[in-house]
């Protein structure tokens, strides 16, 4: 191999990259709770989002609907969602609350930046019903 071929596959590469900056693939955080809503209501069937809190990194989010809690989280490239039913298993983390969901292989989601008393609060009007 030469020096030009590795200049240019560098380049080539470089170039790639680039594209792929510009046109955010593979980005997938959580920016604003208008996303995490439309997100839940695309993924979960029958799903009608009312309200939502994000995690500071832009990792993970709970959002209230008519039927339950989901709950989001960046896996990958991709967000994955799953549908909980109130009460919700808190526990706290050094860093915010942690909502447990039960699945192994989904696990548990920390919520970085929230408390328990504001994800008490987003399944109040679920726990009443």
């Amino acid at each position: 191999m030469n020096w030009l071929q590795l200049g240019g596959s560098l380049a080539a590469i470089l170039l790639l990259a680039w594209i792929a900056r510009l046109l955010r693939l593979g980005e997938s955080r959580i920016t604003d709770p208008e996303m995490a809503k439309a997100t839940a209501e695309a993924m979960l069937a029958g799903f009608e989002a009312r309200d939502a809190l994000l995690s500071g990194d832009g990792n993970a989010a709970i959002v209230s609907g008519n039927a339950g809690i989901a709950v989001l989280k960046r896996h990958g490239a991709k967000v994955a969602v799953r549908r909980l039913v109130p009460p919700l298993a808190l526990r706290p983390a050094v860093e915010g609350v942690r909502v447990e969901t039960g699945e192994s292989f989904f696990g548990g989601v920390t919520l970085f930046g929230v408390i328990e008393d504001d994800v008490r609060r987003l399944e109040a009007p679920l726990t009443l019903v």
